[in-house]
């Protein structure tokens, strides 16, 4: 590996996640990647429970910590103001929740320094909360590969390809373009990888699976199994982003403009595939919002090459009448 003289900076925002942020924070601290080159950044969004005393005992503890706490703003709030008081060149973010392989940050800037890639991504995992590993979710590749930046976009609209900021490091001159998290709302790493790509010279993906997700139910983008009632925000945030990178592409890589319009079906059938029924309400006016859509393009769907066949057949199911569809599904399956 390269001898390193590049800092770097890792950004964590915490909010009342006091037991395992402790873990999250040793597991960047103790990078084989020297200390003085490593800025660990946690932000407190205001925590209610004991996360803003566990993060200043942790800044105790390491000298490269450094702590900020600020009024409850969201995960993004706390990432933009992560990224104002970073000084490195490469800046990375860990959710609280996770944790990090110790070669991750050193293999990471070896592969930036090497391939001079302003964006360079590592491999992840996801662990549930028996200990037991999930499938994954994003394939690793089979060796060191280099993509462009239009080539991700491309696996991003297909659902192939890693969105997260969690899992890479980005050079900061990206950042001091202006770009910062959308505030308010989640899927805000979809968002900001999309316009950040389009100033990136080149991705590099690592198949080292040193990222680690822990998979937690009842967090923000994930249904509580005990509350049918539950649908979260992302659903939402997920489908209003599929219009934003559509006009993205339209703009500027028309050539995607069909995998968008794929793109935008598929987060649509995936919402009324989530929604509860309790919710497919006419006072919904989001909901009536992706029906009607759905409807609209009905022929564009189904001429739609990007499409699977199963995919198409559950949109031409649940376009005419999805709030039956789902409580006769709900019927047959016994819920």
């Amino acid at each position: 590996m390269s001898e390193f003289t590049q800092k770097i900076s890792v950004i964590i925002p915490a909010y009342n996640i006091e037991n395992l942020l402790p873990k999250c924070v040793r597991s960047v601290a103790q990078q084989d990647y020297p200390a003085e080159l490593l800025q660990i950044i946690v932000v407190d969004d205001e925590s209610t429970d004991g996360t803003a005393k566990v993060a200043d005992d942790l800044a105790k503890e390491f000298s490269n910590v450094e702590v900020y706490h600020q009024k409850n703003g969201g995960s993004s709030s706390a990432r933009n103001l992560g990224i104002a008081h970073a000084t490195g060149e490469y800046i990375g973010f860990v959710d609280s929740d996770d944790y990090v392989d110790s070669r991750m940050y050193s293999s990471l800037v070896d592969a930036a320094v090497r391939t001079g890639a302003d964006m360079v991504q590592i491999s992840r995992d996801e662990i549930s909360e028996d200990g037991t590993r999930r499938p994954d979710v994003v394939i690793p590749p089979e060796q060191e590969t280099e993509v462009s930046p239009v080539e991700h976009l491309r696996t991003l609209l297909m659902h192939t390809g890693d969105a997260s900021f969690c899992t890479k490091i980005t050079r900061k001159a990206i950042f001091d373009r202006g770009l910062k998290f959308p505030e308010g709302e989640l899927n805000e790493d979809f968002y900001l990888m999309i316009h950040a790509l389009e100033y990136v010279n080149k991705l590099v993906v690592l198949p080292y699976q040193y990222y680690h997700v822990f998979y937690r139910s009842g967090s923000n983008s994930r249904r509580k199994a005990e509350d049918k009632d539950y649908f979260p925000s992302v659903y939402t945030d997920i489908v209003r982003n599929s219009d934003v990178v559509l006009e993205l592409v339209k703009d500027k890589h028309p050539e995607l403009v069909q995998i968008a319009e794929r793109f935008g079906y598929y987060q649509r059938l995936d919402y009324l595939l989530h929604i509860p029924v309790s919710k497919m309400e006419k006072s919904n006016a989001f909901y009536l919002e992706v029906v009607g859509y759905i409807r609209k393009n009905y022929f564009n769907i189904m001429r739609n090459g990007y499409l699977t066949g199963k995919q198409k057949l559950y949109l031409s199911i649940l376009a005419p009448a999805p709030k039956f569809v789902r409580k006769l599904h709900a019927k047959i399956r016994g819920l």
